[in-house]
C-alpha cells in the first residue's frame, strides 16, 4: 500500500438507535462522537437509521405489497389463452 494515500481503518461501533442496537467492527468511517464500549475504551459511533435488527425483512415483519402473481394477473386480464383468437 502507498502512504497518506489510504484512508484509515480502525474500530468503529454503529449504532440503530431504532431499535436500541449497536455493534463493534472495523470500518474506514469516521465520527466525531464517541461512545464508551462495555471493555471500557472509547470509539467513534457512528448513528445508522435501519439495521439488521429494524428492518422489516431480518425481523420477519416485512409485508407483501403484491399478494397477486404476475401470471394470474395476466390470465385475469387476458383469459387463460392469452387473448388469441380461437379462430
Amino acid at each position: 500500500m502507498q502512504n497518506d494515500k489510504h484512508p484509515s481503518y480502525g474500530p468503529v461501533v454503529f449504532r440503530d438507535r431504532s431499535a436500541g442496537y449497536a455493534f463493534l467492527t472495523r470500518s474506514t468511517a469516521s465520527s466525531e462522537q464517541t461512545i464508551d464500549w462495555d471493555d471500557g475504551k472509547s470509539y467513534p459511533v457512528i448513528d445508522v437509521e435501519i439495521s439488521a435488527e429494524s428492518h422489516p425483512f431480518y425481523t420477519g415483519k416485512a409485508r407483501v405489497v403484491d399478494s397477486e402473481g404476475q401470471v394470474a394477473k395476466f390470465e385475469r386480464r387476458y383469459g387463460e389463452d392469452g387473448g388469441a383468437d380461437a379462430s
